[in-house]
């Protein structure tokens, strides 16, 4: 992307417009995003169910908290500012288990946190199913907005960046 004159870091540079102090990449893969949270000095936690991603994002930031788990069984003990599924993440976990996958990667969204989320549309999760999944899951969805820069979503849009919040008690 960035040889292409593309910004490969879009989701970490909307994920920083929160002011977070701490973030989980929620199905980090091999890393790219939390890696780069953490170069901007973030304390941040990754976790994903493939073992050899992990690996890979080891080697290259020994320094983080790794954590394999299915989202749905995830539990690191802790919250966070932000909780990040960037990459279509709520797209790959087994079919059948996305509400309770996000209800995993929730538990882990503090008071006054949010969750954010991108993925395709059109691809068997539909912005309104996200959205209830969200809801039973303790969080408020408060904006959809179709690209990591922000542009607004609309009836056309392909892609979802899903902007939930969980209340402060």
């Amino acid at each position: 992307m960035a040889a292409a004159g593309e910004n490969p870091h879009g989701e970490v540079d909307f994920v920083l417009r929160f002011e977070p102090t701490s973030v989980l990449d929620a199905g980090c893969g091999t890393g790219r995003v939390a890696i780069e949270l953490a170069s901007r000095g973030l304390d941040v936690a990754g976790s994903d169910i493939d073992a050899h991603m992990l690996v890979e994002a080891q080697s290259k930031a020994p320094e983080l908290q790794w954590v394999q788990s299915d989202l749905a069984a995830l539990d690191i003990g802790r919250t966070f500012d932000i909780v990040v599924m960037a990459g279509n993440v709520i797209l790959f976990v087994e079919p059948g288990t996305e509400e309770a996958c996000v209800a995993g990667a929730a538990r882990h969204v503090a008071p006054g946190g949010h969750l954010v989320a991108g993925f395709s549309l059109g691809r068997g999760v539909a912005a309104d199913a996200w959205e209830a999944w969200l809801r039973r899951a303790g969080l408020n969805p408060v904006d959809r907005l179709s690209t990591w820069t922000g542009d607004p979503h609309t009836a056309d849009s392909d892609y979802l960046v899903s902007i939930a919040e969980r209340p402060v008690e």
